[in-house]
């Protein structure tokens, strides 16, 4: 489940962390871990699970805390214009690169900050009610095919990485499908259970519990590969999509201009915490998938989702309300 290449990294960055009697006095002893959304959801799970190993092994206070709005954007223009010392952290998401391509911001996600990790992805799931008579998403598709725009795709949204993820199936399946959107994961969820709407696309995290209750089934994952949790469900790639993903992913950023070693540091603390494997056994458990990107490869992984999700945004004329 951890890569090779995860371990190398952290022992890499290790090395960068290192810091000399010299240098102690830039040393990170207190970090804020800065959430953008309400409480309770996957940001805020992997946010404490890594503040409490950090925190274990590492001579550092960290303090979470939730700031939500204005889908995200609070909180991150704020750590944006945080002091760049390395004390304030954003937990971000697939909305950090989505936002700017919707609306004008104070601030530009690619110059503003300085990336340190791509922490866990987490795979968003194609399903119906488990009533439903489409068993396989050939059998949704083909039904949308025969009926365009009768049939409803839900998601949370407007304006989110599954409203994207829709957009991007309607056109590699050539369908005419009604996106229907919720403002939360459990309202869109509760849909489907009253079948409200004939299908949703939805993080694993968000329907996990009635997917095992056999209350909603699963028809694919959006996912290049098959889910552990998930292993009999094949992707939308495997249906014959050959280019389709979507997931949401999970990282953290600090403010732009934070001294090199001060990233070093976090970088070593992330990379180190995800290769515990108490700690991933934990978040695989909740739907959460280490990944572990750090660095440069991590700036370079924001720039390609930020120019994806501006084209897919353009020509779909998505919109937030």
């Amino acid at each position: 489940m951890l890569t090779q290449r995860m371990l190398a990294l952290a022992l890499t960055v290790l090395g960068f962390g290192l810091v000399s009697p010299s240098e102690s006095s830039q040393t990170v002893r207190t970090i804020k871990f800065v959430i953008p959304v309400p409480p309770g959801g996957p940001q805020e799970i992997l946010a404490r699970l890594l503040a409490d190993q950090i925190s274990r092994t590492r001579d550092l206070t960290i303090v979470v805390e939730n700031r939500p709005g204005a889908g995200t954007a609070i909180a991150t223009e704020a750590v944006s214009h945080a002091a760049p010392d390395g004390n304030t952290v954003l937990f971000m998401a697939n909305a950090f690169v989505i936002n700017p391509n919707l609306r004008k911001l104070n601030y530009d996600p690619l110059t503003a900050f300085e990336p340190i990790c791509y922490l866990v992805r987490s795979p968003h799931v194609i399903a119906v009610n488990s009533a439903s008579p489409y068993r396989t998403l050939a059998d949704l598709l083909n039904a949308a095919r025969a009926k365009p725009g009768e049939l409803t795709l839900a998601s949370i949204g407007p304006a989110t990485s599954q409203q994207i993820a829709i957009e991007m199936l309607k056109r590699a399946a050539n369908v005419d499908m009604t996106f229907v959107p919720y403002p939360g994961n459990t309202p869109a969820v509760n849909a489907l259970l009253g079948e409200h709407v004939t299908s949703l696309i939805a993080d694993y995290t968000a329907m996990a519990e009635q997917i095992n209750a056999g209350k909603v089934r699963a028809l694919a994952t959006a996912t290049r590969t098959r889910i552990e949790h998930l292993p009999e469900i094949p992707t939308v790639a495997e249906s014959g999509y050959r280019e389709f993903e979507s997931e949401g992913f999970l990282g953290v950023v600090v403010p732009a201009k934070t001294p090199k070693e001060t990233v070093s540091q976090l970088v070593s603390s992330f990379a180190t915490a995800l290769q515990v494997p108490e700690l991933a056994s934990k978040l695989v458990v909740q739907g959460l998938y280490p990944v572990g990107m750090c660095g440069a490869d991590f700036g370079a992984y924001l720039r390609k989702r930020y120019d994806e999700y501006g084209r897919i945004i353009r020509e779909t004329d998505i919109k937030t309300e």
